[in-house]
């Protein structure tokens, strides 16, 4: 018997050395925890949009701080919800849905198509809930899923009319969520229409009707980074419904805005540029005259070198953020010491907190930019940084919504081949 216990010993001993080897499984690529964290943390299902900042890690807390549907009726802290968490809903929605169209082109699963119509619903929601016609609120309030603040911007119906016109044109929207994209889009179109006029300044106004005092709701007469954003509005309406008065308006607009955007300046953040080059890219794919299409490839690819500058500079300021620096949460905006008067909009100030926010998200949207024309031409250099860059990040541990970016950059990054060259 002793003999017998004695022969298992080498057995027993080989078992045990292999078994770690057998339980040891391969750790979450960095980008499955963004999208966990997107979906988890972010994302607002009781609206199907999403926030932008978390204020806590801990599990139904992350969100303690977005306004009550007393405070946003009451237009508190300020028309724009800026610096409350509801800032830039519309932005992150279309932002997600042109995201999960590519992911979609890379890998075809199905559970996507549910994903979309949650995100698709929400922008929806942000378009309809209010009542009025055109009207792209910034998000809505998830306590009593109705309220809304009464000032959106350009850079709002921007991303909006871009995340809608990827969903239409991909096998993901159904017949019913194309109809739907058709009126949506000959809403905002018709709003212009009606209100981006010489007598309004080329503002398309708030929800009440009152001009935007910010500016940032003019859609004309504009820097040369946000002039194509009006007739890519019109084109796509047009696009999608064949209605000739969008036709009629894309053309009327075209030729001079694509002058405008011939020097947008070194010095603009990545989200401008972003928004600049989905604007450009929609009328690029539009556009029938060859001269004319020639042209906005050209402005493309100097948008493209502006962020390939952006995306270094980033990666700079990054490399000197401590980890402890990068895991900071956002405050409770009601409780911050410092306020801002923007033209009579109080504005809650975040602190050191603002930048590491803002790194977050132009480290993805400068990246995106690199990879929105001319993938090929990403050289041996970038392509290594594209590949790092998700693996300088902490998802568990980052609270800036500028990770929806994240997930933008690589999917788009995997639909082009990037790194597979």
């Amino acid at each position: 018997m002793l003999l017998a216990r004695l022969r298992l010993i080498p057995l027993l001993a080989l078992m045990t050395i292999s078994l770690p080897a057998q339980e040891k499984s391969t750790p979450p690529h960095p980008i499955d925890q963004a999208w966990e964290a997107a979906w988890n943390r972010f994302y607002l299902p009781k609206v199907q949009t999403f926030a932008d900042y978390l204020s806590s890690y801990e599990p139904g807390k992350e969100q303690a701080h977005l306004p009550t549907a007393e405070e946003v009726r009451r237009q508190f802290p300020n028309p724009c919800g800026y610096g409350t968490g509801m800032e830039d809903g519309a932005i992150l929605g279309g932002a997600m849905l042109s995201t999960l169209c590519d992911r979609f082109s890379v890998t075809r699963e199905e559970s996507l198509r549910s994903r979309a119509a949650e995100v698709f619903t929400g922008l929806r929601r942000c378009a309809t809930v209010h009542g009025v016609r055109g009207f792209v609120a910034r998000n809505v309030c998830p306590e009593d899923g109705h309220s809304s603040y009464i000032n959106s911007s350009r850079d709002q119906v921007t991303h909006f009319v871009h995340g809608l016109w990827r969903y239409y044109h991909s096998p993901l929207a159904d017949e019913s969520a194309k109809q739907e994209i058709r009126k949506l889009l000959a809403d905002v179109a018709e709003r212009m229409i009606a209100f981006v006029t010489p007598e309004n300044d080329y503002d398309f106004c708030r929800a009440d009707g009152k001009r935007c005092p910010l500016g940032i709701c003019r859609m004309w007469n504009v820097q040369p980074h946000e002039a194509a954003r009006l007739p890519m509005i019109y084109a796509a309406a047009w696009d999608v419904t064949r209605d000739e008065r969008y036709h009629a308006k894309w053309r009327q607009y075209v030729d001079e805005a694509i002058e405008q955007s011939a020097n947008p300046g070194g010095q603009k953040p990545a989200y401008a540029l972003l928004q600049m080059q989905i604007s450009l890219e929609v009328l690029h794919a539009l556009e029938p005259d060859k001269a004319l299409k020639s042209k906005i490839l050209a402005r493309m690819r100097t948008v493209r070198e502006l962020g390939t500058q952006r995306f270094t500079s980033v990666l700079a300021k990054l490399a000197k953020k401590t980890p402890e620096e990068m895991r900071m949460v956002g405050p409770d905006w009601r409780h911050v010491p410092v306020w801002k008067d923007q033209k009579g909009y109080p504005n809650p100030q975040w602190g050191p907190y603002r930048e590491i926010w803002h790194l977050t998200r132009e480290a993805g949207e400068s990246a995106l930019i690199l990879l929105m024309v001319d993938a090929d031409q990403v050289t041996p250099a970038q392509r290594e940084e594209l590949r790092n860059l998700p693996g300088r990040f902490d998802y568990l541990h980052n609270s800036s919504c500028g990770i929806l970016y994240h997930l933008a950059f690589y999917w788009k990054e995997r639909a082009e081949g990037v790194l597979r060259r």
